[in-house]
């Protein structure tokens, strides 16, 4: 077991010091604060053995600094992939249609809802909804029925139209 009140201690001689110089190289605060956050959160992993170095600050400043250049090749590597590839191509916005299923999917009780959706959304057969759900084939046909009528009215369709199972 780490040493707790040591690394408390490393911990609050030094906060400080290290946010100070890991903001002076990314000049961000809020990246600062989540270099040093990982920074320590890597000192108290391998605490029982930072704790014996001669200078356990200048491991954990090296370490923080490894960790704010690796965020900037990130960064680097992304906009050059981006200026690469060009932006996205723009989503269309959803339909009416597609507003008006998901509202009214939102009304069912989440078992139809999960059941509709795995098999009418993701095309799964009747038996693999019923495998991961948990639950038997008729089951997930009673609900797959029982949501299709509820969703009849909500949608103004005609219940009375076959549906495949």
């Amino acid at each position: 077991m780490p040493d707790a009140a040591g690394f408390d201690e490393f911990y609050a001689s030094g906060r400080q010091r290290l946010l100070g110089f890991v903001y002076l190289l990314t000049n961000d605060l809020a990246d600062a604060q989540d270099v040093v956050q990982e920074a320590y959160m890597k000192a108290w992993q391998h605490w029982a053995t930072v704790d014996r170095y001669d200078d356990p600050d200048a491991w954990l400043r090296t370490v923080a600094y490894r960790i704010a250049v690796s965020r900037w090749r990130r960064v680097r590597n992304r906009t050059r992939a981006y200026l690469r590839h060009g932006p996205d191509d723009p989503v269309p916005e959803p339909s009416v249609t597609s507003v008006a299923v998901v509202q009214a999917l939102r009304r069912l009780p989440d078992e139809q809802r999960i059941t509709i959706a795995m098999h009418y959304l993701l095309g799964m057969p009747v038996a693999d909804v019923a495998r991961e759900t948990g639950v038997a084939v008729g089951t997930v046909k009673a609900r797959l029925h029982r949501g299709r009528a509820a969703l009849a009215p909500l949608l103004s369709l005609d219940p009375t139209e076959p549906a495949d199972v």
